[in-house]
């Protein structure tokens, strides 16, 4: 299952509300269960970090899955904001959505819950997907990913 993990997901490890269960994705990574799918735009963001979390990153980016910020996703951001999912000061979530979709990611993952793992939300990114031929996309917080047997 390929998986974009944003940039809130790298940083969760560190928040102590987020940890357990960023902590847990990441070893599932680590063991298989997911491909780990993630950015340049989540690369530019983790720049001006912590140490900590720019290290993590590095760790993940030897063999995570670099996704490009294309063409392809900046024409689905935009029409992700111009059909009201998020507004322009939600720039950046919506290119997390668009180029996890256009990358053909099975899910994204993300703890923003304001802009992008949002129940309203949800709805709308896959609409736009579908109207624009694109497959749904699954977006949930790592919570809702990670194997309970294990943890």
């Amino acid at each position: 299952m390929k998986i974009y993990a944003d940039t809130s997901v790298f940083g969760g490890v560190f928040d102590q509300e987020f940890s357990e269960s960023s902590k847990q994705f990441f070893s599932e990574v680590d063991a298989g269960r997911f491909v780990l799918v993630t950015s340049a735009i989540v690369e530019a963001e983790i720049e001006p970090a912590p140490d900590d979390i720019r290290q993590l990153f590095n760790k993940y980016a030897k063999f995570a899955e670099i996704a490009d910020v294309s063409k392809e996703a900046l024409e689905l951001q935009s029409n992700y904001i111009k059909s009201g999912v998020v507004t322009e000061k939600s720039l950046d979530d919506a290119l997390h959505v668009a180029i996890s979709t256009v990358s053909g990611c099975d899910l994204i993952v993300s703890w923003n819950f304001k802009h992008i793992v949002h129940f309203d939300k949800i709805p709308k990114y896959n609409a736009v997907n579908t109207l624009h031929g694109y497959a749904h996309i699954g977006i949930y917080s790592p919570l809702e990913v990670i194997d309970y047997d294990n943890s």
